[in-house]
């Protein structure tokens, strides 16, 4: 009996390369990320709550895709640095609000140069910009799929 192995050859993996991308995309956001004294996991967090100012724990997991536990940390290294206030909920102890600070907020102003920076580093190489868009819809439809297939 002779069994097929191809499939096991990184190359034909899905998971690699989506995660080769992520820690490769996360490598070109550094530099810009250093100079606001952040994290890309806390820019991420940034980057809920400058939409909307205050969100619960669990608000900012669903959007993140990430549990409490892990959250959590993060969110108090964020305090820690006084980017965001945690505090309980009056209606609901259970639930712990997060919000921004000034210093949270006042960096909004400065990373609003990032994403056109980002996409400058890609300046005179395929792929264009509107290949990049495109691939970020498609990037978005697989984790709503892989979302759903795991029942979250």
């Amino acid at each position: 009996m002779d069994t097929d192995f191809t499939k096991l050859y990184l190359e034909n993996q899905l998971c690699f390369p989506l995660y080769a991308a992520s820690r490769l995309t996360t490598q070109l956001y550094e530099p810009f990320l250093n100079d606001l004294d952040i994290t890309y996991p806390q820019y991420l967090v940034l980057l809920v709550l400058w939409k909307e100012s205050s969100k619960s724990v669990n608000e900012i997991g669903e959007s993140l895709f990430l549990e409490s536990n892990t959250l959590t940390p993060l969110l108090k290294r964020m305090e820690q640095k006084g980017l965001v206030e945690r505090k309980r909920s009056s209606l609901d102890e259970r639930k712990v609000l997060i919000s921004l600070t000034s210093l949270g907020d006042s960096l909004k102003e400065k990373a609003a140069t990032i994403p056109d920076k980002l996409l400058s580093s890609f300046a005179g190489s395929d792929p264009d910009y509107d290949a990049l868009v495109a691939f970020r819809e498609q990037l978005q439809s697989i984790v709503r799929l892989l979302n759903q297939k795991i029942g979250k």
